[in-house]
């Protein structure tokens, strides 16, 4: 028999980060931990870290939703996911602990990642900024060896952000250097064509999201166009429901899909959106959503059990003054998870 406590707790981050959607200065999450009833030391930690004006299931009520979810989950004492499949973050929370849980180890998956054999590739994500505060942070990227960055772009003048993009090809040429762009639905679809042609011109690997969500059509003719790569990313939040992932994947058929397990049905949801994506001939790769380390340990581990060669989206470890310590650690351009490493800290965060 088990028990769930919940440990309410709020991340800070090391500097201001920048969105379309404005600026994170504090992250509030919930840490689950399943407990057996007789022995304490047998435990499991998941993470709810759902985001305030992006999560299909956040609401005034969240804790209180969560509260009953995981009095649900002892009654039953299994992971409903048909019940959670429409709150994706606690969903992800309650599965990854009970993962935890079962495994007894932070050796959540026997992969050659989760026995500290071999990296994640990932990319380099820079945030949004002044024009200054971007440059160097590309360079701090490329300098640390990063042969893929991020950039989140809609922040500042769109020129200015051609600029950046110039700046960077004159150093390296798509081969040597993969640049991913993130318009986090920034573009109106008047002129969305233009820029993405403007941007094919750069050599850009991929956008994700260009233009609002809900606009299949539009988002549809983009694809189509082919001039530029298009992911879907916020496209899919709030659609849990398997045949309406198939209808919307139909609908537009873009070139990537981009999953979040907080945002996009947990660690199941987001295994069926995979299955859907491959049958369609839809690539697809995986990125954490400013989760601590304990949803990023998880989120990572499961991802290095699908064999995705793309590079991946798993690193936000770095950006919180306060997270949770764990062997997890970017050399170069690759995620390291180390099972012989110390995990400090947990025993409080288990007892309280």
């Amino acid at each position: 028999m088990f028990k769930i406590d919940i440990v309410p707790y709020t991340l800070k981050f090391k500097r201001p980060a920048g969105t379309s959607r404005g600026v994170y200065l504090e992250h509030k999450v919930w840490y689950l931990c399943v407990i057996n009833s007789e022995d304490r030391s047998h435990f499991g930690i998941g993470e709810c870290a759902p985001l305030q004006d992006l999560s299909c299931d956040f609401s005034d009520d969240y804790e209180k939703q969560l509260i009953s979810f995981c009095r649900i989950t002892e009654e039953k004492q299994f992971v409903d996911s048909t019940l959670l499949k429409n709150y994706p973050s606690i969903l992800f929370g309650l599965e990854t602990a009970m993962r935890h849980y079962q495994q007894g180890s932070w050796q959540l998956w026997n992969t050659p990642f989760s026995r500290g054999e071999k990296g994640i590739n990932i990319n380099g994500l820079i945030w949004m900024g002044d024009f200054a505060e971007m440059k160097n942070r590309i360079e701090t990227a490329l300098g640390k060896g990063f042969r893929c960055i991020k950039l989140k772009i809609g922040a500042i003048d769109f020129n200015k952000e051609l600029e950046l993009l110039k700046f960077i090809r004159k150093q390296f040429t798509p081969k040597e250097l993969e640049i991913r762009v993130d318009a986090n639905g920034g573009f109106s679809f008047e002129d969305a064509l233009e820029k993405l042609n403007q941007l094919a011109n750069l050599g850009i690997h991929s956008i994700e999201q260009p233009i609002k969500t809900g606009m299949w059509e539009e988002m549809a003719f983009l694809c189509k166009n082919r001039s530029i790569p298009i992911a879907l990313d916020e496209e899919l939040i709030g659609i849990n429901n398997y045949y309406e992932k198939r209808i919307m994947l139909n609908a537009i058929t873009p070139q990537f899909i981009i999953l979040k397990p907080s945002l996009h049905g947990g660690i199941s949801g987001c295994e069926e959106w995979i299955a859907i994506a491959k049958e369609l001939g839809i690539s697809y790769w995986i990125t954490s959503a400013l989760e601590s380390n304990i949803g990023l340990n998880s989120i990572s581990q499961w991802c290095s059990t699908l064999n995705n060669s793309l590079p991946q989206g798993l690193g936000t470890g770095s950006l919180y003054s306060n997270n949770i310590p764990l062997p997890l650690e970017i050399k170069g351009e690759y995620l390291w998870f180390d099972p012989k490493g110390t995990f400090p800290g947990l025993n409080e965060l288990v007892n309280g």
